[in-house]
């Protein structure tokens, strides 16, 4: 699991809903495919998506093998001052991946 991306704007308004994009890549391997001499290829999935502002968890998703690979995944938030927006996503193995981005708040 590598190679998280995460886009906010530049500056937002204090008080202002404002859209946090973020995609990963993970090949996201249900459990449920056979390879060329089949056997099952085993489970490894993100299982828990978590966004964190200032400390607080903002959102957060459990997720389930019917996620495609390389997930995608958009949410609102509001800020109310300037600070650091952790996003961080763990797979079946517990192996996590975060990204940190600030985020810019003007009054």
């Amino acid at each position: 699991m590598s190679n998280a991306r995460v886009r906010v704007p530049g500056s937002v308004k204090k008080g202002e809903v404002f859209e946090v994009k973020s995609l990963i890549s993970h090949k996201m391997e249900s459990g449920q495919r056979k390879d060329d001499e089949g056997n099952t290829i085993p489970r490894m999935i993100i299982n828990e998506f978590k966004a964190t502002y200032n400390g607080e968890v903002v959102f957060s998703a459990d997720w389930y093998p019917a996620i495609s690979s390389n997930p995608y995944m958009a949410f609102y938030m509001k800020a109310q001052e300037s600070g650091d927006l952790v996003l961080s996503w763990t797979d079946d193995n517990n192996e996590t991946v975060t990204k940190t981005v600030e985020v810019n708040v003007t009054s």
